[in-house]
């Protein structure tokens, strides 16, 4: 059940993508090595470097995703999380990591325990939030979407001065593919989200971001599914690492890696076409194909 009473706001201020070159959005492309951070390092100073957008005293909410326990890729590498955390930290801000997990796995809290995120919570001092154990945590933010009219969100995230998404990179049996526009679904009250699945499902995930929209989007692409998911499936490792802070962009050559693999998924045959990304596209949520750039190592296969 939606919590009664709760404050109603307006979304966050739309802000500028600060990753940018020429005017266009940038989409940072590496090939992870062994060292897990070495290559989210070299990803994000292809963009220009963590200082460029977050400093001393930020407030960032970092969202995993914890939809299950399963390994990854069902959901977030812990040493990945670790390491974005500590450069995170290593700027001055204060990190805290929010998430609440799929309906058939919740508590969050058995998902966090299972995964070790208390463990990581507590080696480096940060907090952590399953959402939904907080009654005080919701806000109900309008939007103008063409589906959803409201959405009810945490207040830790809507207080943040900054997010950071770090997104899986894999196929969905209902959505189809999950990345940064399905990461933001997590955020969603449980008692929201099981109706979304009635109708329309996949414009509802793109209308969620229309609260607001990530300072930066680190996805981990050394494994995927490239059939099944969220939580299982045929598994490929195409080793990378993107980063963006468009997440349109970030999701286009995300599903590009997918397709670069024979598999029997529900994939459409052009990136463009996939329904959250028209969706998002309609709504101003990133940018278009002529509006971002791909930089740095790209996979031969893709």
């Amino acid at each position: 059940m939606v919590p009664n009473n709760i404050l109603v706001v307006e979304p966050k201020p739309h802000k500028m993508n600060p990753w940018r070159r020429n005017g266009r959005a940038v989409v940072a492309k590496v090939r992870a090595n062994g060292d897990v951070r070495q290559s989210i390092d070299r990803a994000i100073s292809l963009l220009g470097g963590l200082s460029h957008v977050f400093g001393r005293g930020d407030k960032v909410l970092v969202k995993p995703n914890f939809n299950s326990p399963d390994p990854f890729p069902a959901s977030t590498d812990i040493p990945f999380l670790r390491a974005v955390i500590e450069m995170l930290l290593e700027t001055g801000a204060k990190v805290t990591i929010g998430e609440s997990s799929g309906g058939i796995w919740r508590p969050s809290r058995n998902v966090f325990r299972k995964k070790g995120a208390y463990e990581l919570a507590r080696d480096l001092k940060v907090e952590l939030i399953p959402f939904e154990d907080r009654p005080d945590e919701w806000v109900r933010i309008k939007i103008n979407g063409d589906y959803l009219k409201e959405v009810t969100m945490p207040r830790s995230a809507y207080e943040a001065d900054k997010l950071v998404y770090l997104p899986c990179l894999k196929t969905h049996r209902l959505a189809r593919y999950s990345g940064a526009l399905k990461l933001a679904f997590g955020f969603v009250h449980p008692g929201e989200r099981r109706g979304y699945h009635f109708s329309h499902l996949e414009e509802k995930l793109a209308e969620v971001s229309l609260c607001w929209q990530p300072d930066l989007i680190i996805m981990d692409g050394r494994k995927t599914f490239i059939t099944g998911g969220p939580d299982s499936g045929e598994t490929v490792e195409p080793r990378l690492i993107l980063a963006s802070g468009d997440l349109i962009a970030i999701d286009v050559e995300a599903v590009k890696v997918i397709l670069g693999y024979r598999a029997k998924n529900r994939l459409p045959s052009e990136p463009w076409k996939l329904t959250p990304i028209t969706t998002a596209l309609k709504h101003g949520l990133g940018a278009d194909r002529d509006a971002y750039i791909v930089i740095g190592e790209t996979d031969k296969k893709n």
